[in-house]
């Protein structure tokens, strides 16, 4: 009788486990759970770039349809961000001092980064990046709001300013 009551307390111990384990999900939903800064930290390399107007038009984004780049988003709130078009015309000379500024000028046109810090808003699913220094002096100290959509390996950063929407999609780094 001893032996049946231990073998029936081990199937309801193994019952119970199993359906313990059903209710917290499978492995793929643990992840899922992570907090959304947890998701999104580490490197990203850019996919494609999409300009909304507010007629509805779309065209590339900066850097143009071949445009490439990187975002990353370290675990410590430090962020870098870089995009710019590959096939930008090459200097004449690789001493910066010694650039014309007219060839500069180009160059700086289809290049563009910041570096800075980030948070995320886990509630309404946005990603704040707070510029230190960017390409452009007037974003210096400027912050930006993104609405976030990841799905795997995809992350969607839309963020909006002086009437567009811009769409950015990037691959997580490998």
């Amino acid at each position: 009788m001893n032996q049946s009551k231990r073998r029936l307390a081990g199937i309801f111990s193994a019952v119970a486990m199993i359906v313990g384990l059903m209710l917290l999900g499978t492995p793929a939903s643990w992840a899922q759970q992570k907090p959304l800064k947890g998701q999104l930290a580490g490197a990203w390399t850019l996919v494609s770039v999409e300009v909304t107007a507010k007629d509805g038009t779309k065209r590339p984004g900066f850097g143009g349809p071949n445009a490439k780049g990187v975002l990353i988003l370290d675990a410590s709130g430090r962020y870098a961000q870089m995009t710019g078009r590959p096939d930008r015309p090459k200097f004449k000379t690789t001493v910066r001092r010694d650039i014309p500024a007219a060839e500069l000028g180009e160059a700086a046109r289809a290049f563009g980064a910041a570096f800075g810090t980030w948070s995320v808003n886990e509630a309404d699913k946005t990603l704040i990046l707070k510029n230190e220094l960017s390409s452009i002096p007037n974003n210096d100290n400027d912050e930006r709001k993104h609405s976030v959509s990841l799905a795997k390996d995809e992350l969607k950063l839309l963020v909006s300013a002086a009437g567009t929407t811009t769409e950015l999609v990037y691959r997580r780094a490998r």
